[in-house]
């Protein structure tokens, strides 16, 4: 059985996380993803903190339909999770605070990225070759679909021609 964090543990952590959420968050891409990989890893820490302490706490539950003073017994093991389970909201709390802002930082950097790519004269040259092709086809479809329809317009002409063409005199 994994032993939950000691409250010094916790409240260091917890200080760690708040912190990171002050301080400003301009760090380089690489850095930024690897920090996101260390919280997400407390971050299932922290879930399997919670998992034990529900498991212990629905064991107690259990165990105080066995007892006289049933509903005392739940209102303590009630009161004993929530003492277990609040430092450990606390630090979830801090930890989602800084998720998201690395989240929006590590999107805003993707969105720069994709704004000065568009930007750039390459992609502009490409695109309005894009645009050309395009506009190609458009009017090289456009053609097929006249030829196509002036052939059926003259579809029944051309089959008199060819009917007057093959008799013999």
């Amino acid at each position: 059985m994994r032993k939950p964090l000691s409250i010094r543990a916790l409240l260091s952590c917890s200080a760690f996380l708040l912190i990171c959420s002050f301080s400003s968050l301009i760090l380089a891409t690489p850095a930024e993803e690897a920090e996101l990989e260390r919280l997400d890893k407390i971050e299932r820490e922290l879930e399997l903190q919670r998992d034990w302490a529900k498991y212990r706490w629905e064991k107690t539950n259990s165990e105080c339909y066995q007892k006289y003073w049933v509903n005392r017994c739940l209102s303590e093991s009630r009161a004993e999770y929530r003492r277990e389970i609040d430092p450990i909201r606390a630090q979830e709390v801090d930890l989602h605070e800084v998720q998201r802002k690395l989240r929006a930082s590590l999107k805003d950097q993707r969105d720069a990225k994709k704004i000065a790519e568009r930007a750039s004269p390459e992609k502009a040259a490409e695109r309005a070759s894009n645009q050309r092709e395009f506009e190609e086809k458009q009017k090289a479809a456009a053609a097929r679909a006249a030829d196509l329809d002036q052939r059926r317009k003259d579809a029944p002409k051309r089959a008199q021609e060819n009917k007057a063409g093959t008799q013999l005199d």
